[in-house]
């Protein structure tokens, strides 16, 4: 479905696919030989999404940008199935395997590979060919590669870049789930207005 977005409608090359049941909303730009599979959402919020040619996002992954935050895949970068990319820039050539995450404000390097259940934090640097193993976590500029039982580690580069102000807008002092859910709920609001592109 292609859903026109505060106004702007989706532009797709037209030798793209887009599933009959994937959803593009609002300010996105779809490049030639793209694949937007089933069940698959690239959600433009106020920010834009641009995705370079011949890139494929697989069975119900979810790319998303805010106004602070677009998007951006360069050319033939494949996005796996559940995975979920916010708000970064993901150069040529990435692969981004099955439920992997990929948060706001980071930048994947060119050939660089985030394997399965792999996370990037906010604000992290991956360099060009780095590899983040299965389940394992990239955090910071440039990035510590750490696996998911080093928590403390983690949570030590992970704390100053300040997760709740990066993408919600509040400093941590402030985050409460009322104050989030409220902010929230007003901007994805404006989907009421949603309408077929």
């Amino acid at each position: 479905m292609i859903l026109q977005h505060l106004g702007v409608t989706p532009s797709i090359d037209p030798t793209a696919f887009v599933a009959p049941n994937a959803v593009v909303c609002g300010d996105v730009a779809v490049g030639a030989g793209c694949r937007i599979m089933h069940g698959a959402q690239v959600i433009a919020e106020t920010g834009r999404i641009r995705l370079g040619r011949n890139c494929i996002v697989l069975e119900n992954a979810v790319l998303r940008s805010a106004a602070e935050h677009p998007l951006t895949l360069g050319d033939a970068c494949l996005v796996g199935p559940h995975a979920h990319v916010a708000g970064c820039t993901v150069e040529a050539e990435v692969f981004i395997a099955t439920g992997a995450a990929i948060f706001h404000g980071a930048h994947l390097g060119r050939g660089s590979e985030v394997r399965i259940n792999g996370v990037v934090q906010i604000k992290t640097r991956l360099e060009p060919g780095a590899t983040v193993p299965i389940g394992w976590v990239a955090v910071g500029d440039p990035a510590r590669i750490l696996p998911p039982d080093r928590h403390d580690e983690i949570w030590a580069v992970q704390k100053p870049l300040n997760f709740p102000l990066t993408v919600y807008g509040l400093d941590r002092a402030q985050a409460s789930m009322p104050e989030i859910t409220r902010r929230l709920s007003e901007k994805l609001g404006a989907h009421a207005g949603d309408r077929p592109g």
